[in-house]
């Protein structure tokens, strides 16, 4: 829904400016906008590698399965229906060590 409520503004947006006359001032927009983001993804790019690499030096050295059985009993309470051998347990305890840490940026790869 909110991908519709998206679209429907930056079209109502190119009508107007096409209707006022600021085609040129949309067109250079467009233009910022995307240096903008592509600015944005390589710095997003290189700090979750980076932290997403400290997430992985703390599960080889044991903290990570350390933390996660600390986390087993609130993550029993909050999801009683998953096995208790279950792959998504260790993403979910995975990811909630990584918010703990304060590795937010690693965080949502971390969760998969």
């Amino acid at each position: 829904m909110l991908n519709y409520m998206w679209g429907i503004m930056i079209i109502i947006g190119i009508v107007v400016g096409a209707l006022t006359g600021n085609m040129e001032a949309i067109s250079m927009a467009i233009i910022d906008s995307s240096k903008e983001a592509i600015s944005l993804c390589i710095t997003m790019l290189g700090i979750v590698s980076m932290w997403t690499g400290v997430l992985k030096i703390a599960e080889v050295g044991g903290l990570m399965a350390a933390m996660s059985r600390f986390l087993s009993p609130v993550i029993n309470f909050l999801f009683p229906r998953i096995p208790k051998d279950h792959l998504a347990r260790e993403y979910i305890s995975t990811n909630f060590v990584a918010n703990i840490l304060g590795l937010g940026w690693a965080a949502t790869p971390a969760g998969e």
